[in-house]
């Protein structure tokens, strides 16, 4: 018979949150982890089910006056008492129960009605090694060093090309859309989704970046992925694809790398990829 896979709860930890339940993390210490909603944090033992102890809640007594909402939260990997959050006014909470705060200052000059929304972070994740953070906005992904605040130490453009697109971008409602970033085992590359399908490497010591598409034709076992160019401005060249061409119902959201090995997972709406390194 066909072999029948099931899952079944070993517990149940349940009415701590009002809203929709965004994030969780689980800490370095095995006994504890955080769960996240759109304006608290609340922090869980393992062993206990039935009550949780809120660590941030961002909610104003009178809810006409909210102007800001959780996207993301981590726990560091090795020290148990660090937390991060990241918010949708695109800033970033580094807690160790006292607190730092991470955000670069907006240029004036470029500030339009969309700043606010595609500044929003919609993912933020600790390095392997604890030294660095990265957070992803709409149009660009940023690596902080956790020892500098005042600004990121790397910024990467990720989809700059659609900056000219934000208008149609809103009434389809796809600027809210909220992707993912992680890092490899070395934190020597950083990747991330975007639209058509496509994903994008950025090689930190290399300085290089890759897009690559995950798709159902172009994936075929043991076949080598083509890299992908979208056309940002001027003369479109042969091997690149035009932004008008992009197909916006078609999106990376999640990401994932192995700790170890150069294997990725990307989910492309209702599909799983699964890519590995190419093997001699």
């Amino acid at each position: 018979m066909d072999l029948m896979v099931e899952a079944s709860p070993r517990r149940i930890f349940a009415n701590a949150h009002t809203y929709h339940i965004n994030f969780i993390s689980v800490n370095s210490d095995h006994e504890t982890y955080l769960s996240a909603d759109d304006l608290r944090i609340n922090l869980w033992h393992l062993e206990i089910t039935d009550r949780s102890f809120n660590i941030v809640d961002v909610k104003p007594a009178n809810m006409e006056e909210l102007t800001e909402v959780i996207i993301a939260a981590e726990f560091h990997p090795h020290q148990c008492n660090v937390f991060v959050y990241s918010s949708s006014k695109g800033t970033i909470q580094l807690c160790d129960m006292s607190s730092s705060f991470f955000e670069e200052p907006e240029d004036p000059s470029s500030r339009s009605f969309f700043s606010e929304i595609i500044s929003s972070i919609s993912d933020v994740k600790f390095s392997h090694s604890g030294r660095c953070m990265m957070a992803r906005d709409y149009l660009s992904l940023k690596v902080w060093d956790l020892n500098m605040e005042n600004r990121p130490v790397e910024t990467h453009q990720v989809q700059e090309y659609l900056r000219s697109e934000l208008c149609s971008l809103y009434e389809n409602d796809c600027i809210f859309d909220k992707f993912e970033c992680c890092w490899n085992g070395s934190d020597s590359v950083v990747m991330m989704g975007s639209y058509n399908n496509f994903f994008i490497m950025f090689d930190r010591n290399a300085r290089q970046d890759v897009t690559l598409e995950a798709s159902r034709e172009n994936s075929k076992r043991c076949a080598s992925l083509k890299s992908q160019k979208v056309c940002t401005g001027g003369k479109r060249k042969k091997d690149e694809i035009s932004v008008d061409s992009l197909d916006f119902n078609k999106k990376i959201l999640h990401t994932v790398w192995h700790p170890r090995e150069n294997i990725i997972a990307v989910a492309a709406t209702n599909s799983l990829y699964i890519f590995q390194d190419k093997i001699n």
